[in-house]
């Protein structure tokens, strides 16, 4: 579901603002490769796309539930495949394609090949290989691998957890779960030899940043059909307020163990505030950017942007040293990932999205 209008007539059945989230997201990723890692925390970025997706698809499995009183999970998994394998495997093509024409570092081989269109990449690059075996710049799907090894369980557990259970109930059962994973983070954190890469990339160690969005969806979800129509309460701009001061807080914080155990919990409490402000909100001022026609549009592309923006990178660099300077290359980058994004676009989801369609 996209919000595709204006926030004074958002269409009805979109979520406002959500795209605009979504470019936020993607920006911080590109800002962070391009050379800006120290400054642009590019891990948030893809911490955001974690709960904004949980949160979408739990508020579209809700609905779905209440239309139907079930979930039909094939369909579910066809309009998914459909919707992320068609840019994975072009964006793939082209990265192995400039590899193959020693215009891309990095390697091309059938193993790494196989772990990432499988949704492996993440294991993968942590216990097989880490990077040598596939093009420079398609590290980044490791993200994609964790996201389908949560969706793989998720309608199921979502499903039989509805049939017995309130929604704010099934979202307190995901808030155990959560917390299960973080005990975990602090096993594995204390363990001998340690690296920090285990509990960043793996899926049995993020896959609460998913689960936070879909409890906001479950326990107090803002969207119920259309933006509010009254201006933001006190209590509103407080949680605001509370939800980016963690944010900060969780950025601040340097301790090695904090990073790795409890900055991820932080961070998706945080986000609950503010993904309910900014749903429910999308005429405040402070959410008004995420609605503009740039923004929505460039969350539109950012699926596509995310998956080819870091091969980019490298492509670039390997040029020429011109673009070692950190302007010239975002220009550089968001330029042809944009480029890229909008043939997406025009030649293969606009026409996917209609056969999508018919499954829901």
């Amino acid at each position: 579901m996209h919000s595709q209008s204006q926030p004074s007539t958002h269409a009805p059945g979109t979520i406002p603002s959500l795209d605009g989230m979504r470019a936020v997201s993607v920006l911080i990723v590109v800002l962070s490769h391009v050379g800006l890692g120290h400054v642009v925390p590019g891990g948030l970025g893809v911490t955001i796309f974690f709960f904004l997706s949980g949160y979408l698809i739990t508020t579209l499995l809700l609905q779905e539930y209440g239309r139907h009183g079930s979930i039909r999970i094939g369909r579910f998994y066809i309009r998914r495949f459909l919707r992320l394998a068609p840019p994975l495997l072009i964006t793939l093509a082209v990265a192995y394609a400039l590899v193959g024409a020693g215009w891309l570092p990095g390697g091309a081989t059938w193993q790494g090949f196989a772990a990432q269109v499988l949704y492996l990449a993440n294991y993968y690059y942590l216990f097989w290989d880490p990077g040598q075996t596939t093009p420079k710049g398609t590290g980044v799907l490791w993200s994609l691998a964790v996201e389908e090894h949560f969706y793989l369980a998720y309608p199921f557990v979502f499903l039989v957890l509805r049939r017995w259970l309130p929604a704010p109930k099934v979202g307190w059962v995901l808030l155990g779960l959560s917390l299960l994973v973080l005990a975990w983070r602090y096993v594995l954190v204390g363990q001998p030899g340690f690296q920090p890469e285990r509990t960043f990339y793996a899926t049995d160690t993020r896959i609460d940043s998913i689960m936070w969005g879909c409890i906001l969806a479950l326990v107090a979800n803002p969207w119920n059909g259309s933006p509010a129509q009254h201006a933001p309460r006190l209590r509103d701009w407080v949680g605001l307020a509370v939800g980016l001061l963690l944010l900060g807080v969780s950025l601040l914080v340097r301790d090695p163990s904090f990073r790795e155990t409890l900055r991820y919990t932080l961070q998706g409490l945080a986000l609950m505030p503010i993904f309910h402000f900014v749903v429910r909100y999308p005429r405040a001022l402070p959410v008004r950017p995420l609605n503009w026609p740039f923004m929505m549009t460039l969350g539109v592309y950012s699926y596509a942007i995310y998956l080819i923006h870091f091969v980019v990178v490298f492509f670039l660099q390997q040029q020429s040293s011109v673009f070692q300077n950190w302007v010239v290359l975002l220009v550089a980058t968001l330029v042809l990932s944009v480029l890229f994004a909008a043939a997406i676009e025009r030649w293969v989801e606009s026409r996917l999205r209609r056969v999508r369609a018919r499954f829901h």
